[in-house]
């Protein structure tokens, strides 16, 4: 668990998954001879093999007011086609509540895109029915994001994704279509990075005068950082989400902005800067 203070903003890492390797099906051109070279992922964001550390996991946002998960993760009991993830028996919930956030306690799920590893603990699985995981929260979604899954339902090809951890939240009505630039409270606003996704959107973090971003998947993996061309198989415009990359990257370096990855391993979050050689890297600071 990691926790960051933004002014009077506090945002903390809900661990799901840590893994090394096996990323390969996600970012094919991070090779292991591909990435050595980028010597300043090590040993944060991959180890001396070249394998790419990376990580699933939620981060709760917590304002003066609100109580806000981003993205959350793969959840338990749901079939997928990727074995690693089908039927997931995790103590996700448990470590939410350690953290002192018991799921009534939540108030709004923020999901910055609907892929299977952003959606999945929106609902949990009782009496055999999928039921909201947080049943005193609305669930806000961008208006285009919803508007692509409702017509092409199966397109992620991972699962019955929509239909176990999506459709049931809007069955229970408790879900909200927002716009892409939306303000949710005076610290929380959203930032359109598309590409990944239709509608996929960052969440920034404002308060007395301290920022920080969460990514979403528009960086899957710092290595993207210096590689803006290295993009996911799961782009849904692979041209776009690289121009998204760069810009936001042009935007955020030598800012006092912090970056929190959604899928970046421990310590997750960094500043972005210039390298000699070319492109940027994430600064963690230790």
């Amino acid at each position: 668990m990691n926790v960051w203070q933004i002014g009077n903003v506090k945002i903390t890492r809900i661990v799901e998954i840590e893994s090394t390797g096996g990323s390969r099906f996600i970012l094919p051109d991070a090779t292991r001879d591909a990435c050595q070279p980028l010597t300043w992922m090590y040993p944060h964001f991959m180890d001396e093999a070249g394998n790419l550390k990376m990580s699933v996991h939620a981060l709760v946002v917590e304002t003066p007011a609100r109580r806000i998960i981003v993205d959350t993760c793969i959840g338990n009991d749901k079939t997928r086609n990727i074995p690693a993830w089908s039927n997931l028996q995790t103590s996700f919930l448990a470590d939410l509540e350690a953290a002192g956030y018991p799921r009534e306690s939540i108030d709004t799920v923020m999901c910055t895109h609907l892929h299977v590893d952003h959606v999945g603990w929106n609902t949990m699985l009782v009496d055999g029915r999928w039921v909201p995981t947080f049943p005193n929260a609305r669930y806000l979604l961008a208006k285009k994001e919803w508007a692509y899954w409702d017509a092409n339902e199966e397109a992620g090809g991972y699962g019955p994704v929509i239909a176990d951890s999506v459709r049931p939240v809007f069955d229970a009505g408790l879900v909200d279509l927002i716009d892409e630039t939306a303000v949710i409270c005076p610290e929380i606003r959203l930032e359109p990075t598309p590409g990944h996704t239709a509608g996929h959107v960052s969440v920034h973090i404002a308060s007395e005068g301290q920022e920080a971003l969460i990514t979403g998947d528009c960086i899957h993996h710092p290595c993207q950082m210096t590689r803006t061309d290295w993009c996911s198989t799961a782009d849904y415009d692979r041209h776009q989400g690289e121009n998204t990359r760069i810009d936001l990257l042009a935007k955020y370096v030598d800012t006092p902005v912090l970056i929190i990855g959604t899928h970046f391993a421990t310590p997750t979050a960094g500043h972005v800067k210039c390298r000699d050689e070319g492109g940027y890297w994430l600064d963690v600071g230790v």
